[in-house]
């Protein structure tokens, strides 16, 4: 199927994305991608620069962002798209986030250490702009460190190893991420407050990758479209078929928004291709419910 919309693409205004917002919109044009959004972690700083360069390339642009959040104990990432950016909303979210994030890069350095390492603090500064180290940083630290050459733990991360397809974000989805060794816990705003703040900014509401956030709890997202959820990514490269199919149904049945998404990251994320969403439908069928839902 072609490559025509990709609504879920990060840019290096978030901490684990590798390209600026020019050269996505390039990368876009270049596979064919017809309507795009990046939609960065907690952040709205791409969006002006992505949307100049793709009104040149004739790529219809939404504006868009991916923002951290809590429900029932369970971490989510909720797609806002076009919402009116400009607002100092979003500033502040970012400002919060942001100096949690400073604190809890401190805390990641030792929790990481404990593991039987000595994280080399130039590279890791190397790769970050702002100070903030995240999980796929110490992975990519540690895999390009030739102390760490023979070592068991990094195993399954090298290349033919388990673990080596997306080397670093698969190092911290098993390290950093909820519940894990060397996760450290930031007060994201509720699942109701992101869904206050993007609706107050005439945004639309859609929860990201639900597969790979709601595991084993599909359920709950019936719950959420009661809360005012208005969408679904039901396509998404993390996605299964059957999960695909599931939550395909299930957007249709509530008669909401349907949208795809890559994630695409860059480096961390290797194998994960610009456009890839797993798209089982005509993108067409999307592209008439973004102009429903008057986001193009």
């Amino acid at each position: 199927m072609e490559k025509y919309i990709d609504l879920h693409i990060h840019s290096k205004y978030s901490d684990d994305g590798e390209f600026t917002p020019i050269q996505l919109v390039e990368q876009c044009y270049k596979a064919g991608i017809k309507i795009m959004s990046i939609a960065d972690h907690n952040s709205v700083k791409a969006i002006d620069e992505a949307k100049e360069a793709a009104a040149k390339l004739n790529i219809k642009y939404i504006p868009g962002i991916e923002i951290d959040c809590t429900y029932n104990g369970i971490n989510l990432h909720i797609l806002g798209y076009g919402i009116d950016y400009s607002h100092d909303d979003f500033v502040i979210l970012e400002k919060n986030i942001l100096k949690q994030e400073l604190e809890c890069s401190k805390e990641k350095v030792k929790l990481t250490n404990m593991l039987g390492f000595d994280v080399d603090q130039v590279a890791l500064d190397a790769l970050s702009d702002n100070g903030v180290y995240t999980g796929e940083m110490f992975g990519e630290v540690l895999l390009n460190d030739q102390r760490y050459n023979e070592n068991t733990l990094l195993k399954p991360y090298r290349s033919g190893g388990e673990r080596g397809d997306n080397p670093y974000v698969n190092f911290y989805w098993d390290f950093y991420a909820q519940g894990k060794l060397c996760y450290t816990e930031i007060v994201y705003p509720t699942l109701k407050e992101v869904i206050d703040l993007i609706k107050g900014h005439g945004g639309i509401v859609v929860l990201a990758h639900p597969g790979n956030n709601l595991k084993g709890k599909f359920k709950i997202f019936d719950e959420m479209v009661e809360l005012g959820v208005e969408g679904v990514e039901a396509f998404s490269n993390y996605h299964s078929p059957e999960t695909v199919e599931y939550f395909y149904q299930v957007g249709k049945k509530h008669q909401i928004l349907i949208t795809c998404g890559s994630d695409y990251h860059g480096k961390t994320k290797p194998a994960i291709e610009l456009g890839e969403c797993h798209c089982t439908i005509d993108e067409h069928d999307i592209e008439s419910q973004l102009k429903e839902y008057k986001l193009i």
